[in-house]
């Protein structure tokens, strides 16, 4: 069976103010295109659809018109919602959408419940795990601790226990929204930290012929058979060196892997340049970046004048002006951001006790600092979702 597994298509996302609805359609096109041309016979959604829980109606129509793309080429499509989505509104009609071959799953409680779909090797149980938020699913899985880890052990405990049901030889795919880890992360991914720790081990895959991970944005391969397809477009400067793609997985007789990636369409190629203005104003080695989309950080001790009007007389497509000053590194002067660049919620707020008492939180006190930010951002998910 071949699989075309994509994911973090963000509808409705802008990059630095500019509208990337034109992209993203031209990625769907791009989508439909290649299940066409390499007789794909599943194509797999690993979450965050959207970029919010309310989108845009054009992003809601673009998703609309893929869905109507992919039904008429009668090519069965797994979706799971992503920690962007809210789960109930994407989840809506979903029963209905069942009948035109476009599956989607969003309800934490059917992460046991596979799309099966039969080739001529036997069956193929496709079980979508949706971004499983540990403060709002522990009870539904019955863990006593809400973490990352502990409600994806629980949801493949029931993925392993509905496979041992099903016919000897039948193969087997997961589509999970997570945070694995050996990924690596980018500026434009949400922090979806518990307790301190985002990342779980691949091994809580363990038993299963492929999984389709969704989340991180760079293409990456953890294991032949764990896998993220990234995101189709850029969303952060952070992925200049970012080769956008989808894996193209075909699953033998015995559920052997094979991947290979296709590349998605690059809308405007993305440059980090650094330097003084007037270096990166006459460098004759930086023309090749002159139409691209720029982040331009400056090093000039002092503030130029209009630095932002200067640059776009060269580089046009500039959308990003970062001032980082080369000073020594005990020069005063060096900018709030820059010195909590890298920390955490919980790493700045322990800053403060130590700053304001003289002496860093003890584990008690990190506990509670830890439990208050996970409050607010449970309470902040189940606001955004209810919206």
């Amino acid at each position: 069976m071949r699989l075309l597994h994509t994911s973090d298509w963000h509808l409705g996302r802008a990059f630095h103010r500019v509208n990337m609805l034109g992209a993203q359609a031209g990625f769907v096109g791009h989508l439909v295109e290649t299940v066409r041309r390499h007789a794909v016979d599943a194509v797999v959604v690993s979450g965050d659809v959207y970029d919010r829980a309310v989108p845009p109606l054009a992003a809601v129509e673009l998703f609309d018109d893929a869905l109507h793309r992919l039904a008429d080429l009668g090519v069965p499509t797994v979706m799971i919602s992503g920690n962007h989505d809210s789960a109930r509104r994407l989840g809506v009609g979903a029963g209905l959408i069942d009948r035109a071959g476009i599956h989607l799953r969003t309800d934490p409680a059917g992460c046991g419940t596979p799309v099966v779909l039969a080739d001529a090797h036997g069956d193929v149980a496709f079980y979508g795990l949706p971004y499983l938020e540990p403060a709002l699913v522990k009870t539904e899985f019955g863990v006593d601790k809400a973490g990352h880890e502990a409600v994806l052990d629980a949801a493949m405990d029931r993925v392993r226990a509905d496979l041992a049901t099903r016919a000897r030889g039948t193969r087997s795919v997961v589509l999970a929204h997570a945070f694995v880890t050996g990924g690596e992360q980018s500026d434009s991914e949400r922090d979806i930290t518990v307790g301190g720790v985002a990342a779980v081990p691949s091994g809580v895959f363990d038993g299963v012929d492929y999984v389709a991970l969704g989340h991180l944005h760079g293409c990456q391969t953890l294991t032949e058979r764990v896998r993220y397809s990234g995101s189709p477009l850029p969303y952060s400067f952070s992925e200049h060196r970012h080769r956008k793609s989808m894996w193209l997985v075909d699953l033998d007789a015995a559920g052997s892997v094979t991947a290979e990636r296709v590349d998605c369409p690059v809308p405007r190629p993305l440059a980090r340049l650094r330097g003084t203005l007037e270096d990166l104003l006459a460098d004759p080695g930086l023309s090749p970046h002159e139409d691209a989309w720029v982040e331009a950080t400056l090093t000039d001790p002092v503030r130029p004048d209009e630095p932002m009007a200067r640059l776009t007389e060269r580089f046009p497509h500039t959308l990003s002006l970062v001032f980082d000053p080369e000073r020594a590194p005990d020069e005063a002067g060096v900018s709030y951001a820059r010195r909590l660049a890298d920390r955490s919620d919980q790493q700045i707020a322990e800053d403060f006790v130590t700053h304001v008492r003289g002496t860093g939180p003890d584990d008690h006190e990190q506990g509670v600092l830890r439990d208050a930010f996970e409050a607010v951002r449970a309470d902040e998910t189940v606001r955004e979702v209810a919206r």
